[in-house]
């Protein structure tokens, strides 16, 4: 399979997974603490594929941040495998389209490896991004 090829199938299942199209991580996602940590800025996407926490570390954000990464990790894992990919390769896709469902106000990690606020302009993305 060519690089494309990967490129476009990881693109459209990291839609779905950034889309809730896949039940574990939507759920999870569901969680009160996870959605206001979320809109107060105490977590953010990450280019990983996997959430981050932005500022200080507490016990309960970090059982939040935990509970949703595992639960990612697991999706990844079986969608990679299922479109002959690598675990980074799929996540790496996953992070650039979950970077790109943010919504104003909410945190990223840009390039760079900084936190930043989504505005209404687009996200900065990895040039690696589909």
């Amino acid at each position: 399979m060519t690089r494309s090829i990967i490129r476009t199938a990881l693109g459209a299942a990291a839609v779905a997974t950034a889309l809730g199209g896949i039940a574990a991580p939507a759920f999870a996602q569901r969680d009160p603490a996870y959605a206001a940590a979320r809109a107060a800025g105490q977590v953010g996407e990450k280019m990983d594929g996997y959430l981050g926490i932005v500022g200080a570390e507490t016990a309960e954000l970090r059982r939040v941040v935990n509970d949703i990464n595992i639960k990612r990790r697991a999706v990844y894992a079986e969608r990679a495998q299922a479109n002959n990919a690598t675990l980074e390769e799929y996540a790496l896709t996953a992070g650039c389209q979950a970077i790109l469902a943010t919504t104003p106000g909410e945190k990223y990690q840009a390039p760079d490896g900084t936190w930043q606020t989504r505005t209404s302009a687009a996200p900065l993305r990895d040039s690696r991004c589909p």
